[in-house]
Order: C-alpha cells, then structure tokens, then sequence
C-alpha cells in the first residue's frame, strides 16, 4: 500500500536515518520479516496471534474484508458461507486467514500463497468462496468477470505499524505517538487521497 511506504519514508527522515524497504510478497512474510529481526518496523493487520511477538500501534487505516461468489452461487450472505462443503480461498497467513481460521467450523479453508492470486486460485480450483481486502477483490473479481462480492464485510482489518516487544517500551512509545501524530495531522488521509485507494478509511483514535 502506498499509505505504508509514505509512513515508513517520514518516519526515517524524523529519525534522521536512510529508510531501506524490505519487499514481501505476502502478509505472512512481513510479519516473519520483523519477528526475525530482518526487519526494524513493519505494516500489519492487528491481530492476537502476531502480538505474541510484535507490539503494535494503534490501527492507522481501517479496511474491509469481504467475501466474493460467482453470480451463479446460491451464497448471498455471510451467514451462508460457513457451510460443510463451502471451500473458501484466502492468502495464507493473511489477516483474515488468522481471523476466518477462528471463525469458520464448517467451511474448509484453501491457503493461496498471496492475496493477488486468490480470484485466479478460486477460478482454477473451482472453490466456493474467496475471501479478501474489499479493494483488491473488487478488481480482480470485476477483471476475471461472473463474480460478485457479498454486500456485509465479514471483519474490519486494523492496519497498524509494529515492531517486536523486545525492541523496548520507549522504542514502541515513539512508535505509537507517531502513528497518532500521522492520523492528526491528516497525513494518512492526505496519503489515502493521493494514492486514490478505496475501501479503506482512517482509524480514529478509539478503533
């Protein structure tokens, strides 16, 4: 997300050090990135089971995860989809892979390696369901045609900044205040306006 890359520029030159992206191709890989400390700070979906290790910042953008069918499915609700039968494609170790992994009892999961992949993976694997970032399914659904998403969002992704816990309480403070600082000074949604990004809106200070 270009929101994040913004971040991560301003906060190196408030630091006064030169700024080194570390490319992923996944979520799960981001996070593995920072809690092998190849990695300083990363940009993550809040989640329990990634703040064993990492400390969070409160969520800087709030995005929606969503659920999409083929027109032809008799799924019209989220409620439908947890159903023995319903095989559903997410991107392995992606937010709402961790949170659709708690919450599905009947469904049975389908890990794809990354989040552009999972319509072409629902296509070619002939799943039921495939369950992503509202922004991003959108278009890949409306490119691949014959799909439609649900209207509800099965989850709110908060996505935050973090680093590992054993970086330090100051080092996670510094973290935290410059999020919040970003947020007010209307940076992030300066940001989210210049990249033109849709489905996703800044967190307030309560999210």
């Amino acid at each position: 997300m270009g929101v994040s890359v913004d971040l991560a520029n301003e906060l190196a030159k408030r630091l006064g050090v030169p700024l080194q992206l570390v490319a992923v191709t996944s979520a799960g890989a981001s996070v593995e990135n920072v809690e092998q400390d190849k990695a300083d700070i990363g940009f993550f979906a809040i989640d329990p089971k990634r703040g064993q290790i990492i400390e969070f910042t409160k969520p800087y953008v709030l995005i929606e995860g969503v659920y999409a069918v083929r027109n032809d499915s008799p799924i019209v609700s989220n409620a439908q989809v947890d159903q023995s039968g319903t095989t559903v494609a997410v991107s392995k170790g992606s937010a709402y892979d961790l949170f659709l992994s708690r919450e599905l009892h009947h469904a049975t999961i389908v890990r794809l390696p990354t989040s552009p992949g999972i319509v072409q993976g629902f296509v070619d694997h002939h799943l039921s369901v495939a369950a992503g970032i509202r922004q991003q399914l959108a278009k890949d659904a409306a490119k691949a045609g014959g799909m439609r998403l649900l209207d509800e969002h099965f989850m709110v992704i908060r996505q935050a900044m973090g680093l590992p816990k054993a970086k330090g309480a100051e080092a996670a403070q510094y973290l935290a205040d410059f999020v919040e600082q970003m947020k007010a000074s209307g940076f992030v949604a300066a940001a989210l306006a210049r990249h033109r990004i849709e489905g996703a809106g800044v967190a307030g200070k309560d999210d």
